[in-house]
């Protein structure tokens, strides 16, 4: 999974959010870019299917991604990705999972309650013990579903 380029995203979230939609975030990931919306009275299918063909021409136009991709849009879902620090402060107390860049304290994945958000700090209590992971190592994160 790659995190989409701050250009593109950056075009991507002007042309879903004058639709009316937040734009939460994208990645490409192996030959699927996918693209999360979100609107206050949550997400339709139409509403996918909307966005997409609106993205679709805008990427058929400027054409940013080399190679073959199929694009998927679709709402965040419970298990909601964090794709900026934003999306963490929003998310406090609850269960995440996420993945870092590089072994911090001898492991990449980590699942545990956030505590806080410190700038550009996350802090996780992960067994008991608090753990402290900048913003910019993690590679990809998302709240762990609470079905009950």
């Amino acid at each position: 999974m790659v995190k989409i380029a701050s250009t593109l995203h950056d075009r991507l979230a002007h042309l879903v959010n004058a639709m009316g939609y937040e734009f939460i975030g994208g990645e490409l990931d192996g030959g699927v870019l996918r693209l999360y919306i979100d609107s206050d009275k949550g997400i339709t299918l139409d509403d996918c299917s909307r966005v997409s063909y609106q993205i679709s021409a805008m990427l058929d136009v400027e054409d940013p991604i080399q190679g073959h991709y199929t694009l998927e849009v679709s709402s965040p879902g419970l298990d909601r990705p964090l794709f900026e620090v934003a999306h963490y402060q929003k998310q406090m107390g609850n269960r995440i999972k996420l993945r870092v860049c590089a072994k911090v304290h001898n492991r990449r994945k980590f699942v545990g309650i956030l505590l806080r958000v410190d700038g550009n700090d996350i802090h996780l209590l992960v067994d008991e013990e608090e753990v402290v992971l900048p913003f910019s190592t993690i590679e990809k994160a998302n709240v762990v579903a609470d079905i009950r």
